[in-house]
């Protein structure tokens, strides 16, 4: 969301320890073309994935965001509603973070940025990555969807006939993207 004393708009981004970490290095890597000024959060496990299932170092990661907030940090502009957004997509979402947000539990940044984006009505989107999944986890999923956030799970589209694994983070990444009416050009359309 923009305001006159900022054009551009703000787009909040979580990155937590959940596998497919490279869901979130993607997306940064996609905003960087577009008109939206990107605020990282990216918790300690994420890091810790992010060496197990990438080449990617953390400081070239944080190096992709326009700002980058330390998820300890509840004073950061993001955990309050008066700092304007678009919301907030978490990519990937660990089953930790999902049962911290259905609960209103907000012991980290990215738990409280994804409490505000809920209660100012922001459009919140959770990439869940689990499975498989028990009771606990579906309720949860089902307790955020109530609140308005979308769940998202990473879920490969063979329309497009993929033939990397690049392709599949693409896709599913351009199709977060759209939930914001934000086009990067990286998804095959149906039909298209």
């Amino acid at each position: 969301m923009s305001s006159p004393d900022h054009p551009q708009p703000r787009l909040i981004v979580g990155i937590t320890g959940a596998s497919g970490v490279i869901y979130g290095v993607r997306l940064l890597q996609a905003l960087r073309d577009l008109p939206v000024e990107t605020h990282l959060v990216m918790t300690k496990t994420a890091e810790v994935t992010l060496a197990h299932e990438t080449d990617f170092k953390v400081k070239d990661v944080k190096a992709l965001a326009d700002v980058v907030h330390s998820p300890t940090d509840l004073a950061a502009p993001v955990s309050s509603g008066s700092f304007r957004t678009m919301g907030m997509v978490i990519a990937p979402c660990s089953m930790r973070s999902l049962g911290e947000i259905a609960t209103g539990i907000s012991t980290s940044l990215l738990a409280r940025a994804a409490d505000v984006v809920l209660k100012e009505r922001r459009k919140l989107v959770l990439m869940v990555r689990e499975t498989p999944l028990h009771a606990v986890h579906l309720r949860n999923m089902v307790t955020v969807a109530e609140l308005g956030a979308i769940v998202a799970p990473a879920m490969p589209a063979f329309y497009s006939r993929p033939t990397t694994v690049d392709d599949i983070v693409n896709h599913s990444v351009g199709r977060l993207l759209d939930l914001f009416d934000l086009d990067a050009g990286i998804v095959k359309r149906w039909g298209g």
